[in-house]
């Protein structure tokens, strides 16, 4: 687990994309979806999350760059039942319409969430009184 204090800190000291990222998705702004910031999940501090929707939003600087820690963190979380959208700082400064578009899409879409698997016990198929 990610430590509280760690998250804290996190929150205190955003760079500037994300504090941009983050002044168009608080306060419902995104038409009106719900967004935390700097949140934990599991071992991993993640920057922008909708729990309704499992959407992830990072904002990555050029420390990301072909991260394999990166991969890892994100299979992760997409084993989790999330989706995980990753933009370049210059993107979210550049282009922060088309980021915001391609955020309320994917939250829009709101995917299944991952099948349960079925109890050990009695999970098999039953026979009918057919099938005697």
């Amino acid at each position: 687990m990610v430590a509280h204090e760690f998250v804290k800190s996190l929150r205190q000291h955003m760079t500037e994309a994300e504090n941009l990222l983050w002044r168009q998705l608080r306060g419902h702004r995104l038409n009106g979806e719900k967004f935390r910031r700097q949140q934990a999940i599991g071992p991993y501090a993640v920057d922008f999350v909708h729990f309704g929707a499992h959407v992830i939003v990072e904002a990555d600087g050029g420390q990301h760059n072909e991260s394999p820690g990166d991969e890892r963190r994100d299979a992760w979380l997409k084993s989790q039942g999330f989706r995980v959208l990753r933009f370049w700082n210059h993107e979210i400064w550049n282009d922060t319409k088309a980021v915001l578009e391609a955020v309320l899409t994917a939250v829009e879409y709101r995917q299944p969430p991952l099948p349960r698997p079925l109890p050990r016990e009695g999970g098999g198929e039953q026979e009918g009184p057919e099938d005697r």
